[in-house]
């Protein structure tokens, strides 16, 4: 009777976590969030960001995050992690179980230390080849792996429903992904029309400042909210920040974003950039005081609950609005 008991259970749990909640509303889902479906045998099936099929036999209870973002998700989502990358430590500060396996950096993690995590899936990004080498190891290994690309709000929203579907939380859903999405509406909503300020958008480095257009996190952003950023119609200017043209466009704020270790070596880069030419003081984003560095925990790394306060800030600069409220 005992083990009879056990295997309803186990039934019904795969169930719930597999098949979207009551509290899902498919009316105020983006049609995009596809989530987890369940085959006639069974099993979890969900599509990620490649276009892969990934079919899990049951709910996955040891699950590797190579991106500490990804490790924070899965938590949002309210699962466990078993693996985790050292920047779910130093850029996430997540409080995890003491057994938890450090895989080392994300830029090429720890393949044997995975392995021996015993995964039931594993959560990577496309962005680093260090792995998309470890493509061929898992699937040879049997390990189920899942690859999503997260830039944009809506990104995030289709990832942490396919993760809510596997864990069966549907509030959590509602929570960290719906009730953020009504907050970034109302701040899209409070642009004043026919307002379209221009925007040079850049990215420091130690190493130096290269101006970026609309395909990153801070970029999409900034177009959501009705910014025109002046790199999206001159791509010459991703290769080389060129005067002329930047005078030419003379925008209205100019937004950075930092990249790498040392916040303060790229400041330093940015500030030898604004110095290197007297013609950057000309420009009206430096003589009015509207060159704004960007919070990296914002506008770096991917702000996953946080998604609101990224909007609601950048309305403000731009607009003195965005209260999402």
């Amino acid at each position: 009777m005992r083990r009879l008991f056990t295997v309803l259970a186990a039934a019904v749990l795969l169930l719930t976590a597999c098949a979207p909640g009551e509290g899902d509303a498919s009316a105020s889902a983006p049609t995009s969030s596809a989530g987890v479906e369940q085959s006639a045998q069974g099993t979890c099936i969900f599509t990620d960001s490649l276009g892969n099929t990934v079919e899990l036999e049951q709910p996955p209870k040891r699950v590797a995050a190579l991106l500490g973002s990804y490790a924070e998700t899965w938590l949002l989502a309210g699962g466990e992690v078993a693996a985790v990358t050292q920047d779910a430590y130093d850029e996430r500060g997540l409080e995890l179980p003491e057994d938890t396996v450090n895989l080392g950096a994300n830029q090429q993690p720890d393949l044997e230390a995975l392995l021996a995590a015993e995964p039931d899936l594993v959560l990577l990004t496309p962005d680093l080849d260090g792995q998309m080498g470890l493509k061929d190891s898992l699937a040879a290994a049997g390990i189920p792996a899942a690859w999503f690309k997260v830039e944009t709000f809506d990104d995030y929203l289709n990832m942490l429903k396919i993760c809510t579907d596997l864990t069966g939380r549907s509030d959590l859903y509602q929570k960290n992904g719906l009730d953020i999405q009504s907050g970034i509406d109302a701040a899209i909503a409070s642009v004043p029309e026919g307002e379209d300020p221009t925007v040079l958008l850049l990215r420091a480095y130690s190493s130096g400042v290269r101006a970026k257009n609309s395909d990153n996190i801070a970029g999409a952003m900034l177009k959501d909210l009705g910014a025109v950023n002046i790199a999206d119609s001159n791509s010459g200017l991703l290769e080389d920040l060129q005067m002329e043209s930047i005078l030419a466009a003379d925008p209205e704020f100019i937004f950075v974003t930092t990249m790498g270790a040392s916040q303060e070596a790229a400041l330093k880069s940015l500030d030898e950039l604004l110095h290197s030419d007297p013609a950057w003081q000309t420009l009206t984003a430096v003589k009015e005081g509207r060159v704004e560095v960007l919070p990296k925990d914002l506008f770096h790394y991917k702000p996953n609950a946080r998604w609101g306060e990224s909007y609601q800030m950048l309305a403000e600069l731009m607009y003195g609005s965005g209260e999402t409220a």
